[in-house]
């Protein structure tokens, strides 16, 4: 009775599983679906080299794409130097007590904040605390900041796979511990470490509320490079195509062309990230 009762408990959790997938695959492929349907078309050299003209009704997306790359740019430069040495230091460095706790359970809590509030954050301490004002260098720094807790938590979770037979193996040769984290320690965690950080700049990439506040404008006539200006960006080039234009019918096509462009750099870091991965833990083989 008993044994029937595991097997049943088994097929139900398998079952349940199995569902689960299924539908979530099946709503991705709608959505992917969806979206390359109607914009596969719209696809050409003209459509991501030339600027948009005519209030965004003709032209390209040539603007939002260099001020997407460009945010995105400002943002790792940002984040991943003090995200990997903050979790570098919490975990090779910081005491085991109540205060590295708290710090470790703050960052997984801001993890979760909505995007949203790091844009308002964003507003109060980049552009009118600090005086940048709406700009590129604003909406970067922003977009840092929603980028460190995912990074420091990635971070933390690759070295913490590195057994510490490593370590003490690499001491008991002679090297000091700042060698052994540098030397030892972190090229074989570098696999987790570039994964995380690709991954998260991927999601930075696509983030429109953060930018809604601190530098994204609607519509800029020619393309933009300074970091002192307003820019234009991909999520929210999409996002005023499909809500806010005047004629919203015109510019559909363009809204699901721009669409399709986001989703296949998103896509193409992931699967940069991914290589990474496989890459690495290759060369460990």
């Amino acid at each position: 009775m008993q044994y029937r009762s595991s097997k049943l408990s088994k097929v139900v959790e398998w079952g349940t599983l199995l569902t689960s997938t299924i539908l979530v695959c099946f709503f991705l492929v709608v959505v992917i679906w969806e979206i390359v349907s109607k914009g596969a078309g719209q696809l050409s050299w003209e459509f991501v080299s030339t600027v948009p003209t005519d209030g965004m009704t003709k032209g390209g997306i040539l603007t939002p794409i260099i001020g997407t790359v460009l945010l995105t740019l400002i943002t790792a430069i940002f984040s991943i130097p003090f995200g990997v040495c903050c979790a570098i230091y919490l975990h090779e460095y910081a005491e085991d007590n109540w205060l590295t706790r708290t710090i470790r359970a703050s960052i997984r809590n801001l993890s979760g904040v909505p995007s949203i509030i790091y844009g308002l954050f964003g507003l109060a301490l980049f552009v009118q605390s600090m005086e940048l004002g709406t700009s590129l260098l604003a909406a970067g720094l922003t977009l840092g900041l929603l980028s460190l807790p995912y990074i420091i938590t990635t971070t933390e979770e690759a070295l913490m796979r590195i057994p510490n037979s490593t370590r003490e193996a690499a001491l008991a040769v002679g090297a000091t511990k700042f060698e052994t984290i540098k030397d030892v320690v972190i090229p074989s965690a570098m696999s987790g470490i570039l994964t995380g950080v690709v991954l998260t700049l991927s999601r930075a990439a696509g983030e429109t509320a953060p930018i809604l506040f601190t530098g994204a404008a609607f519509y800029i006539n020619g393309t933009t490079g300074f970091i002192n200006q307003e820019f234009m960006a991909l999520p929210y080039h999409l996002y005023m195509l499909s809500t806010q234009h005047q004629s919203i019918d015109e510019v559909r096509p363009i809204a699901y062309g721009t669409a399709l462009v986001l989703v296949v750099v998103v896509f193409l870091l992931n699967l940069t990230a991914f290589y990474i991965r496989y890459k690495y833990r290759k060369n460990e083989v």
